[in-house]
């Protein structure tokens, strides 16, 4: 299987036995149209080892910064990131991180999984000097392993992960154990979700994961940001907030903060900006810095990821069949989605249980009739009374979100 996609280029043989199964086959074929070898080892493993005389060392290693064989791949599970050469900075600081985090977790991970790029170029376009830069940007930024030219990858190869794993545009990220057997035919959702913990990233994994999960904060944030975590762990309440309309953040903000001053609790709020229009977060971003309205983050690429990680919860979700209209997360997971492409929202949670998530216009009524509800609050609490208050306005935007 390997061989086939990190190289041999020149035979339909290999695209052939690749595109019957995605298991590689223990019968080692002997065929004059390959050179390509599969070897079983002593451990009953196959590894997959190339040995054309073109391509003898097709991997770049991108901390060594050298070529290798495939044989640093034997006995491990391989995590094939598949993309084509617009994947973004942000795309692999975040993976970076995560690979880099597993392998501070110990050699139990380390030994276990690699990943490796595999940049899929359009063959129909030529492949020009500015593409091979970019290319090499790409591959000298990232510390696995990379196929060593997009030229080692041939057309019917690039056919076959385009029909076998609907690859388009977007990246995927193919698990295979090392006897080649697909684990999961994208596990990017599950990367992006809960990074290394989804090990071995397997769609059964997935299944597990998502069995065990709530909604609650913790899934929402996941270790994007320490401070927030400790907020929870300290039993404040939360808002956060997202859009790019400056003057109803200012309104937000500030009539938000005054009820909670009025209410004595312990509140603080998070700006998470928009999936989209980066430029107007950006200067929103700034804006609330500037004039201290809450807290926000910096660094657009965990803007980005948080929204990318809400997106993924619906993909890995469809993945895995658990798109039922009675599903609570997807329900929560659809609503953040339509209030995002809405315009302004909110989101209200204590520790880590989230109250109530809402429009930015009955958000920001609830608060105007804090006067009209607060009695309320030594029968059934803050979050109760805000939350029966804010259901009162609240319309469902479920129904505007298609996937």
């Amino acid at each position: 299987m390997l061989e086939e996609i990190l190289g041999n280029s020149s035979t339909n043989a290999a695209v052939d036995a690749a595109s019957t199964s995605l298991v590689a086959h223990t019968d080692v074929r002997k065929s004059n149209k390959t050179n390509a070898a599969m070897i079983l080892d002593s451990q009953s493993h196959i590894v997959n080892k190339l040995a054309c005389e073109d391509h003898p060392l097709p991997l770049f290693h991108g901390t060594t910064k050298r070529k290798v064989s495939l044989e640093v791949l034997r006995k491990r599970n391989v995590l094939l990131l598949i993309s084509g050469l617009d994947i973004s900075v942000e795309e692999v600081a975040i993976l970076e991180h995560i690979y880099m985090e597993s392998r501070v977790q110990g050699s139990r991970m380390d030994a276990l999984y690699e990943m490796v790029w595999v940049p899929i170029v359009d063959p129909n376009i030529e492949y020009t000097n500015a593409m091979d830069i970019q290319f090499e940007g790409i591959k000298n930024n990232m510390t696995w392993y990379s196929v060593y030219h997009p030229s080692n990858i041939d057309r019917a190869v690039k056919k076959f992960i385009g029909d076998r794993w609907h690859f388009r545009r977007k990246p995927i990220l193919v698990v295979l154990d090392p006897q080649g057997k697909e684990l999961s035919p994208n596990a990017i959702h599950m990367m992006w979700i809960w990074g290394s913990v989804a090990f071995p990233f397997t769609t059964a994994r997935e299944e597990a994961l998502w069995k065990d999960e709530t909604w609650k904060l913790q899934l929402l944030v996941d270790s994007i940001d320490p401070t927030i975590l400790n907020w929870s762990r300290e039993d404040k309440y939360i808002f956060f907030y997202g859009g790019d309309d400056i003057e109803w953040i200012r309104k937000f903000t500030s009539k938000a903060r005054a009820m909670a001053t009025a209410a004595c609790i312990p509140l603080e709020m998070v700006y998470v900006g928009k999936s989209k229009n980066m430029e107007n977060v950006k200067r929103a971003i700034a804006t609330i810095s500037v004039e201290k309205l809450s807290y926000c983050w910096q660094d657009t690429t965990l803007i980005w990821f948080f929204w990318t990680r809400i997106e993924n919860m619906l993909f890995s979700k469809i993945q895995v069949e658990q798109t039922h209209d009675v599903d609570p997360i997807m329900l929560q997971i659809k609503k953040l989605l339509s209030y995002d492409a809405d315009g302004s929202w909110a989101l209200l949670s204590r520790g880590s249980e989230i109250l109530t998530t809402g429009h930015g216009s009955t958000m920001l009524r609830t608060i105007d009739d804090f006067d009209l509800w607060k009695e309320r609050i030594p029968m059934m609490g803050f979050e109760w009374s805000f939350k029966e208050r804010h259901d009162w306005f609240h319309v469902p935007a479920v129904d505007r979100f298609e996937p």
